[in-house]
């Protein structure tokens, strides 16, 4: 192994830890979790128009506790998520054990997925691609198991907060895109990774975070070229 595999293997491996010890409580977050019916709906009123008509097969990649992707199942998709952090996925589970939704959870790594070539229609990540050490290598992977033509969205921000995250200290110089990007830089980035069609939108309303946004966030989605 290489030192700058062993240096990737020891990044990932703190991200997992963090979020691992968060897992309990990141739904608690009102910026996380959906905590109203007016939340919920706001959500839904964002991803519907960006996600088409279903029955999409989707892939939700960092699903974490499974918000996103329990509100694509409630569009009507057909959602697996995968995440790194057993404990998120714990959690997924039990909230999808309710409802009558298609969705089902995998462990699994964003920048090496098991799934095979094209399998998705569409790819999602919520802020998601700061926490890689490889974000090339994640979006050629997701890339790799959207159809042609399909399309990938991700729900992203920038920050910049002076403090580095509390767990990210030594390993934050190791992660790329860390502290988000605005969303030309990130729309350019896409594109130097060969998506097509790259556009955004803002994601101002407070309804949809359960506060006023205390930092720039969007949801941008690319087109896999045909």
């Amino acid at each position: 192994m290489t030192r700058s595999e062993q240096t990737e293997d020891t990044v990932k491996a703190a991200v997992r830890e963090y979020w691992s010890d968060r897992a309990n409580s990141f739904d608690d977050d009102s910026q996380h979790g959906i905590h109203s019916d007016a939340q919920r709906k706001a959500w839904l009123s964002v991803l519907r128009p960006w996600t088409g008509e279903p029955t999409k097969r989707v892939l939700d990649v960092g699903c974490g506790t499974g918000v996103i992707s329990l509100l694509l199942a409630e569009l009507g998709h057909d959602v697996t998520g995968v995440d790194f952090a057993p404990e998120m996925l714990e959690q997924a589970r039990t909230k999808a054990e309710q409802p009558a939704l298609s969705a089902t959870f995998q462990h699994g790594d964003a920048e090496n997925l098991a799934q095979p070539d094209d399998a998705y229609d569409l790819v999602t990540a919520r802020h998601l691609i700061w926490t890689l050490p490889a974000p090339e290598r994640a979006i050629d992977e997701w890339r790799r198991v959207v159809r042609p033509g399909g399309r990938i969205v991700l729900i992203e921000g920038h920050w910049d907060f002076d403090e580095t995250f509390e767990g990210y200290e030594e390993i934050h110089d190791d992660l790329p895109l860390y502290d988000g990007r605005p969303p030309a830089e990130l729309a350019a980035f896409l594109g130097k990774q060969g998506l097509e069609n790259v556009e955004y939108e803002h994601l101002v309303d407070s309804e949809l975070w359960g506060q006023e946004p205390n930092y720039e966030k969007y949801i941008m989605v690319g087109d896999a070229p045909e």
